[in-house]
This record gives structure tokens, C-alpha cells and sequence, in this order.
């Protein structure tokens, strides 16, 4: 649901809520979750402080965190 809070004029401003947000985002993430979690072959053990890292760079943080729950639903089910 859409946040809301008065401009200067006192006019009515609505301002995106978590949910606007996810939904907003949502492939993105899918999309940024898979192309990390494709490079994990290649990387092998260094794929865990590589990936830590781009996630840590990753804004705003709720993105992230998205981001971040993707790559552990791939994990989940490829089996790692």
C-alpha cells in the first residue's frame, strides 16, 4: 500500500510502498540472482566472498535483500 504524506502546497503525495517496490523489481532481481548464480561454476570457492561482495554493493538495500533471496532460492534448488 502507498505511503502518503503533504507536498509544500498541502497537496496530497503518495509515495511507493514495499510492495510497489517488489513488484516494481521483481524480474530485475530474478534476472541480477541468476547472473550471480551462473558464475558460481566458474568461481567455485571463491564464489561465495565474490558474490557476498556484489550483494553488499548492490542499492538500496532492499534490492538487495531481493536479490539476496533469489540467489537462495536457486541455491535451494540446485541443491547447494
Amino acid at each position: 500500500m502507498a505511503q502518503g504524506r503533504t507536498d509544500l502546497q498541502g497537496q496530497r503525495v503518495t509515495l511507493p510502498g514495499r510492495a510497489d517496490f517488489h513488484r516494481e523489481h521483481e524480474a530485475s532481481a530474478k534476472a541480477q540472482a541468476q547472473q550471480l548464480f551462473a558464475q558460481k561454476a566458474t568461481l567455485q570457492a571463491a564464489w561465495l566472498n565474490w558474490v557476498a561482495a556484489q550483494l553488499y554493493s548492490l542499492r538500496p538495500p532492499a534490492y538487495a535483500n531481493m536479490v539476496r533471496r533469489e540467489l537462495a532460492q536457486l541455491q535451494a534448488s540446485a541443491g547447494n
